[in-house]
């Protein structure tokens, strides 16, 4: 475990050795990687959109009973309950929350009254100024390069823009996977990088071994961004299922739509008026049609047949492009020592031409 050699805003903002963020991610950002990850120095980020608020407390407490060290939850601010999951933050003493969608300014306002650090992601300029002009602490920005739901511009041309809109830290997010890229990103202006691809591929992930080995053996083009398996822009990788989806119309999709909306119900314990009501909150200010809407819940449990029962003929598998340049299943201990390491070496050469 190597000491601190880059101190940036974010190591200073949230407490962490590294300026090195793992994303949250739906069924593979457990309180195993995450605490694997601040052990090792970064910020881990538990995902708990597909948790119980029951569920989510009980990670919090594996998460802390594993490490003394700062770590941060994603949230979804548009959730029913998001108010009584930020509750759980608070109690908990959890040092970051982390949101997918733009958390209110009163939200904002009680999380930081209470000593937490607001981070929400964000796919363009005018969002970063939104969410800052309300109150959060920093920025995650993801550029087109990243897995799951994401958007059409490319982290070279997001990065700068979301830089000269804001003055807080920003993380930059979307094809990271080494030190090159971390280096690059501090000399663009960002405070940190945000990997998930990566930190997925991981010998402390949770991930089956053989979904895993699926991963390594993809190259650059075998991500494909799709809004037919849940109604937004996803990339994952190019499977027999997303390519059969793709394929098919949007009447042979009703049935299997339905039944994952069934199977998401009964895992969540949620009644029909509550999903519902979250469906409400959801579409509330978004562009997705109600038919969108309902292809939503597809995703929980696309994901979790892919990365949680290995099996990618029945699920999805969520990848950035980055995927294509990774060849190892290092700890997260070995991978965050060697990217911090690489990103030093690589700014002191740049420093020699200057």
């Amino acid at each position: 475990m190597i000491d601190q050699l880059l101190k940036t805003p974010l190591t200073d903002l949230v407490g962490v050795r590294h300026p090195v963020v793992q994303t949250g991610m739906g069924w593979v950002a457990g309180p195993r990687l995450v605490s694997a990850t601040a052990n090792a120095g970064g910020l881990g980020i538990l995902a708990s959109a597909t948790m119980t608020l029951a569920e989510l407390e009980q990670a919090i407490l594996e998460v802390k009973g594993r490490t003394d060290q700062p770590f941060g939850v994603n949230l979804r601010a548009d959730a029913g309950d998001a108010g009584d999951r930020c509750r759980l933050l608070i109690d908990h003493g959890v040092k970051v929350a982390s949101f997918a969608l733009a958390p209110k300014a009163d939200l904002i306002a009680t999380l930081k009254d209470h000593g937490i650090v607001v981070m929400p992601s964000i796919g363009a300029a005018r969002h970063a100024q939104k969410v800052a002009e309300w109150g959060a602490d920093a920025v995650m920005m993801q550029g087109g390069e990243g897995g799951g739901h994401t958007g059409p511009v490319p982290t070279t041309l997001l990065l700068p823009s979301v830089l000269d809109a804001v003055d807080i830290p920003v993380v930059a997010a979307g094809g990271f996977f080494d030190g090159r890229g971390l280096a690059a990103a501090l000399a663009y202006g960002a405070s940190g990088v945000g990997m998930g691809t990566r930190f997925l591929l991981t010998s402390d992930s949770t991930v089956p071994e053989a979904v895993k080995q699926r991963y390594l053996a993809a190259g650059l083009t075998d991500t494909v961004v799709t809004a037919k398996v849940d109604g937004m822009p996803h990339r994952m990788l190019r499977t027999d299922l997303v390519e059969s989806v793709e394929q098919t119309s949007a009447v042979k999709r009703i049935g299997p739509t339905a039944r994952r909306t069934l199977a998401f119900k009964k895992m969540s314990g949620m009644s029909w008026r509550q999903l519902a009501a979250d469906g409400r909150a959801m579409k509330h200010g978004s562009e997705r049609s109600w038919a969108q809407m309902v292809l939503a819940a597809n995703t929980p449990m696309m994901l979790k047949a892919g990365l949680v029962e290995g099996d990618p003929d029945a699920g999805v598998l969520a990848s950035g492009q980055v995927v294509g340049l990774i060849d190892d299943l290092p700890s997260c201990e070995e991978l965050i020592d060697r990217v911090v390491t690489q990103a030093a070496a690589a700014l002191k050469r740049a420093n020699d031409y200057v």
